[in-house]
């Protein structure tokens, strides 16, 4: 009987699927929401495009950092809105799509068979994933332009939810 659960459990935390709270509940013991008002931290990573990039590079800019992956189903169903959102925001809002822990090919394909217009960082290491307390992908970090987090929400979200998030971080001088 354990072996069945011990073997469902592994699936479903594979398959990217957990019970994240609604984005925007805020913290609930742990996780990117707790992060808020803290300095963002950075790490040098490659981008599919073969350059190098980092948060720390968009410093003075309202930045929305997705972390995800391809294996990711509730990443892959956001990817649509985030597209949206980065077409939509463009000039106001630096977009980051941040991989964890795939290569620059895999994300690369990925980004290209959907129409990404926005960077797709690789972050092979899950530095970044690490440091934002990530309980699961998707999460989306908001930076303001003075380098701070703004809010940090576990879970897939719409683009409504999305531009709700930056308003604070757009509407600070």
């Amino acid at each position: 009987m354990v072996r069945p659960l011990v073997i469902v459990a592994l699936l479903l935390l594979a398959s990217g699927c957990y019970n994240a709270p609604d984005p925007g509940s805020g913290p609930s013991g742990g996780g990117p929401g707790t992060l808020a008002g803290a300095p963002a931290q950075s790490f040098d990573v490659v981008r599919t495009d073969g350059r190098t990039d980092s948060l720390a590079a968009h410093r003075g800019e309202v930045v929305l950092m997705n972390l995800w992956a391809t294996w990711c189903p509730p990443c892959r169903e956001e990817m649509p809105a985030l597209e949206q959102f980065a077409r939509r925001y463009a000039g106001r809002v630096t977009v980051l799509s941040v991989d964890q822990g795939e290569a620059a090919s895999v994300a690369a394909a990925y980004a290209k068979e959907r129409g990404v217009t926005f960077p797709v960082l690789v972050d092979e290491k899950q530095r970044y994933g690490g440091t934002y307390a990530a309980i699961g992908l998707p999460t989306t970090v908001i930076v303001g332009r003075d380098g701070h987090i703004v809010r940090g929400i576990d879970g897939a979200m719409t683009f409504d939810q999305m531009r709700a998030a930056v308003a604070p971080a757009l509407a600070a001088k």
